[in-house]
């Protein structure tokens, strides 16, 4: 099992992630591009194998997916670090950037294209969606 460690700008918030790194993808949500200026590189992790030190902010929204997004922010320096989905119980996107090593993740795909700004750097490389990625069904067990 993978360990991953990251943290905010001032070091108030530290945390360890113990787990397999899930899908990481590029977001070009406009309220991704509110908090970042740009778009957002994340990875979704197991929330429950985050341990995190220090009190983070945060603050809900209901995004254009109608899904209740709760975001976690340093409330010293500002840094966005968690964000947790209704849509997604039981896992959290993590800001890439705010891991120590930014590089052991590598996006795959590109979502919410259609609202990335004229001027955005979107690699054609990785699979892009035009809104929300689409999510294949889980077998029943």
């Amino acid at each position: 099992m993978k360990s991953f460690t990251g943290g905010c700008l001032c070091g108030a918030i530290r945390y360890e992630i113990n787990a397999e790194a899930g899908p990481s993808r590029i977001c070009w949500c406009r309220d991704c591009q509110k908090i970042a200026s740009n778009g957002t590189v994340n990875v979704v992790f197991p929330s429950d194998a985050i341990q995190i030190t220090g009190a983070p902010g945060q603050h809900e929204k209901t995004a254009d997916s109608g899904n209740t997004v709760t975001r976690r922010f340093c409330p010293s320096c500002g840094t966005q670090l968690f964000s947790d989905s209704s849509g997604r119980p039981g896992l959290t996107v993590v800001r890439v950037g705010t891991l120590d090593e930014p590089s052991a993740v590598k996006p795959i795909t590109n979502i919410w294209v259609a609202s990335a700004p004229s001027w955005a750097c979107v690699d054609p490389s990785l699979e892009q969606f035009e809104g929300a990625p689409v999510v294949a069904p889980q077998p029943k067990a």
